[in-house]
């Protein structure tokens, strides 16, 4: 099952809105994080982590998670996507950090790059879409 991501619903994740991105933990509560994201050209949600961090790893496990995005110019007006996970990289991590970093903080370079740490980039399709507004 796939749904397509457009109009509003993908202008308000192609903005400047952070995501809540919402997985189940083992024990069947739910983890919910605020994280950057972006959209690409085929309408897949990219998002950016670091290795060793709980939501990857829960993420991975799920194989899916449901992201929503308010907008911040009307908060009352919302996208919600339930989505599959298709792509968990590591290659192109690091610039896709230094991406978001640009999109949310206007910077070209994300300042919180570490040689500590191994970035990850994982792209999510769309199953279900919902936007109101």
């Amino acid at each position: 099952m796939t749904a397509t991501l457009e109009g509003p619903a993908r202008a308000i994740v192609a903005d400047k809105n952070y995501a809540h991105l919402s997985v189940p933990r083992e024990d069947g509560s739910i983890l919910s994080v605020v994280i950057w994201s972006d959209v690409d050209d085929a309408g897949n949600i990219i998002v950016n982590s670091a290795e060793g961090r709980a939501w990857p790893r829960l993420l991975r496990r799920a194989g899916r998670a449901t992201l929503s995005w308010a907008n911040g110019s009307n908060p009352y007006e919302f996208v919600s996507v339930t989505a599959a996970l298709v792509g968990d990289t590591h290659d192109g991590a690091d610039a896709g950090i230094d991406a978001l970093a640009k999109k949310y903080m206007g910077v070209d370079t994300y300042p919180g790059h570490s040689d500590a740490e191994q970035r990850v980039q994982f792209t999510l399709s769309p199953e279900r879409v919902t936007h109101r507004g």
